[in-house]
């Protein structure tokens, strides 16, 4: 196991403690003011100022710091501003704020020789796209890219909210879910950056999966309307749209009635007639529950 030594100012020490947030390990030796562990490294800053990397990363992970400027930019970590033009797995979900229907997660791999013929197809932000664009643009993408899918149905959304699990830790759980299938599909390619449509800040999101065994932390990067930043992530959202579109018609298939998409009054109606026709506990099967419309359609139901 290679170690590696680097004496750091207190600012310094600061800076690192916070970079590394994410993999701080509650357990610290005598003398420790951190310890930080990475899959290829383990870093631990002492009250001296000395800090310590071990394992087999350990040189090139030393080396990212300067006393001077903080942490560098390696290879392997691409800078926000080259992000549009490396190839990179783009993370997205769809149905969190629609009543009816599942989450849908999608992770999808666009190469760097590729963007391009995606710009020229339409692929862009679903929201921006109609519904019957998505349709006919979606299958063509599944065809010809790398991604990986994970559906979470409305009975097992219900029953980890009501055990107290919040909505951005059930996606944060999803999204690592469909990004490791890919990655662990895709090897050894391995794409230059994972970009994350954010929803959460980095370091709860990873609080959020202390518990998984398995993490991908590598190059993934949280960026706010991140389908403007790489195609990929926006080809995420596509096909993510097009999976809730199809388990939306399968839902309605099996309730007998149309179901609306989104949270508003139509909503609503819609839910107050599932009470009346098939009782409450319908709407475990397609709704979430915690959802204020569930209490509206209650109240619309007995009148």
């Amino acid at each position: 196991m290679s170690n590696y030594v680097i004496n750091a100012k207190e600012q310094m020490i600061r800076q690192m403690k916070q970079h590394y947030a994410s993999n701080i390990v509650p357990q610290l030796p005598q003398g420790a003011l951190f310890v930080a562990k990475l899959s290829g490294c383990t870093i631990t800053a002492y009250r001296s100022g000395k800090v310590l990397f071990q394992g087999k990363d350990a040189e090139k992970e030393a080396k990212r710091w300067d006393s001077r400027s903080g942490p560098q930019t390696s290879k392997e970590e691409t800078p926000i501003s080259g992000l549009a033009t490396v190839s990179a797995i783009g993370s997205d979900e769809v149905g969190t704020g629609d009543y009816f229907g599942p989450i849908v997660v999608v992770a999808a791999y666009v190469a760097k020789e590729r963007i391009e013929t995606m710009k020229r197809i339409g692929v862009k932000d679903s929201k921006q796209l109609t519904d019957d664009t998505i349709i006919r643009l979606a299958p063509a993408l599944m065809d010809h890219l790398d991604y990986e899918s994970v559906v979470l149905a409305n009975p097992m959304y219900n029953n980890w909210q009501q055990s107290g699990m919040p909505q951005t830790k059930i996606k944060a759980l999803l999204h690592n879910k469909a990004i490791r299938t890919l990655v662990r599909r895709l090897a050894p390619i391995q794409a230059d950056a994972i970009i994350i449509d954010q929803f959460i800040e980095r370091e709860l999101y990873f609080r959020y999966l202390q518990g998984e065994r398995e993490v991908v932390r590598e190059q993934v990067h949280f960026l706010p309307k991140a389908e403007s930043v790489h195609i990929a992530v926006a080809a995420a959202s596509i096909i993510a749209r097009y999976i809730f579109l199809q388990e939306m018609d399968q839902l309605c298939k099996k309730v007998g009635m149309t179901l609306p998409k989104g949270a508003g009054e139509q909503v609503d109606k819609v839910a107050a007639r599932l009470i009346q026709t098939h009782g409450e506990a319908i709407l475990k099967s397609c709704a979430k529950l915690h959802f204020a419309n569930t209490e509206k359609a209650r109240r619309i139901a007995n009148r």
